[in-house]
C-alpha cells in the first residue's frame, strides 16, 4: 500500500506559501474551536518528565484523560503510584511498563516492516497498537499477527480505513515537480534567515518551489524521507511569508512556539486540500511502513487529511507542534493521521517559528 501524500491551494488572501505534497489527506473543513479541557503544554511536560525520572521499568507512558482534564502517569506498582501522587500528579495501576512495550515495538520493527502497518503504544489501554490497512494480506497479514500474537494482549491489532500514503502562511499550497503539497510553517534561523518546513516526501520531488501563480519561493535545503519525513525551503524571493496559519475561514492563527504533543491533547491541522480538522493524539513515537519507505518517530492522531494537505501544520492553539507526513482514510469517512514533530528538524537546524 501507498502512504498518502497531502497537500494544501494556496489562497490570494495570504502570500505565506504552505509546502506540501500532493497525495491523499481529506479536503480542509471549517476551522475548529479546540474542546475546552486542556492541562496545558507545561502539566503535559511535567507528567513526562517525572515517567522519565521514574524510569521504563516502573512506569508506562502518560496521557490526558479528557474526562478530568488531568495528566496520568501509568505505573506498574503501589510504590510508584504513591511516588508521583506525592509529587501532586494523578497515578494509574497498569500490567505492562514501558519496558515491556519497547520489547514489542522492538520486535515489529525487526520483523515486521511491511508497507500498509504502522504501530504506536496506547498508553491508555497500555497495548501496543498495531494498525493494518486494507492493502496489508495473505503472507504479510499472517507474518504481521504472528509478530503480535507473541506477546499475547500486550499488542493489539486494529484495521485502518483505506491505505496508508504519505500526505505541503501553514497550510497552504506550494508547488514542486508538478505536485502540489502544503507549507508547515514558516521559520527562521538564529541569524534571521527565512525558510519554510514541509513534509520530506514532498522536498523529494523537486529542488525548487513556488507558490499560487508561480511566485518563486525559493529551493529546498533539507529533505530528509524516508526515515524521517521534513524538508526544509530557503525563501529567495520577497514574497510574504508572516508566521501563522491559515483556518480557511478568512482568518489565520499566529504561530508564537513549537512543543512536543502529548497523548490525548486536542489538535487542528490545516492544508490545502481540506483546510482545518480537528482531532486528538492518540499516540507518539509511531512507525510507519509506507510503500516508499518506513518513517520513525511520528505523531499518531484522529485527524483527517487527502492528498495535497502533505507538508501541512498540527498545532494546539498558537503551539506547532507537526508536519502532515501520511496516513488512511479521508475526511469523508474519517481516518488517521500521522505527523512528524517539528521540534526534530527546529531543534537540528536551529530553526525557529516566528
Amino acid at each position: 500500500m501507498r502512504p498518502t501524500r497531502f497537500s494544501f491551494r494556496h489562497t490570494a488572501a495570504i502570500a505565506a506559501v504552505a509546502a506540501l505534497v500532493a497525495g491523499t489527506l481529506l479536503a480542509p473543513s471549517p476551522a475548529q474551536a479546540a474542546p475546552a479541557i486542556s492541562p496545558g503544554i507545561a502539566a503535559a511536560d511535567t507528567a513526562a518528565t517525572l515517567a522519565a525520572q521514574l524510569g521504563d521499568a516502573r512506569t508506562a507512558g502518560t496521557y490526558l484523560d479528557r474526562v478530568t482534564g488531568q495528566m496520568v502517569v501509568n505505573v506498574t506498582d503501589v510504590a510508584t503510584a504513591d511516588t508521583v501522587r506525592a509529587s501532586g500528579a494523578t497515578a494509574r495501576l497498569v500490567t505492562r511498563s514501558s519496558a515491556d512495550l519497547a520489547r514489542v515495538t522492538t520486535a515489529l520493527n525487526a520483523s515486521a516492516q511491511i508497507p500498509g502497518t504502522a504501530w504506536s503504544v496506547d498508553p491508555v489501554s497500555n497495548q501496543v497498537l498495531v494498525s493494518i490497512d486494507s492493502s496489508v494480506t495473505g503472507t504479510d497479514l499472517a507474518r504481521i499477527e504472528a509478530v503480535a500474537e507473541r506477546f499475547g494482549p500486550a499488542a493489539r491489532i486494529e484495521r485502518m480505513s483505506g491505505t496508508l500514503q504519505p500526505a505541503i502562511s501553514g497550510g497552504d499550497a506550494i508547488f514542486g515537480g508538478g505536485s502540489r503539497c502544503s507549507l508547515g510553517f514558516n521559520v527562521r534561523s538564529g541569524s534571521g534567515r527565512q525558510y519554510l518546513v514541509t513534509a520530506g516526501h514532498c522536498t523529494n520531488i523537486s529542488v525548487n518551489w513556488t507558490a499560487s501563480g508561480g511566485q518563486l519561493i525559493g529551493p529546498r535545503v533539507v529533505s530528509s524521507f524516508p526515515t524521517n519525513d521534513y524538508g526544509v525551503i530557503r525563501y529567495d524571493s520577497n514574497i510574504s511569508r508572516p508566521g501563522n496559519v491559515n483556518l480557511y475561514n478568512g482568518s489565520f492563527r499566529d504561530i508564537t512556539n513549537a512543543a512536543n504533543a502529548f497523548v490525548g491533547q486536542s489538535v487542528l491541522r490545516s492544508g490545502s486540500t481540506t483546510g482545518v480538522r480537528g482531532g486528538s493524539v492518540t499516540g507518539l513515537n509511531a512507525t510507519v511502513n509506507y510503500p516508499q519507505g518506513t518513517v520513525f518517530g511520528l505523531i499518531r492522531t484522529t485527524v483527517c487529511a487527502q492528498p495535497g494537505d502533505s507538508g501541512g501544520s498540527l498545532f494546539a492553539g498558537s503551539t506547532a507542534l507537526g508536519i502532515t507526513s501520511g496516513g488512511s482514510g479521508n475526511c469523508s469517512s474519517g481516518g488517521t493521521t500521522f505527523f512528524q514533530p517539528v521540534t526534530e528538524v527546529l531543534n537540528r537546524f536551529g530553526l525557529a517559528v516566528y
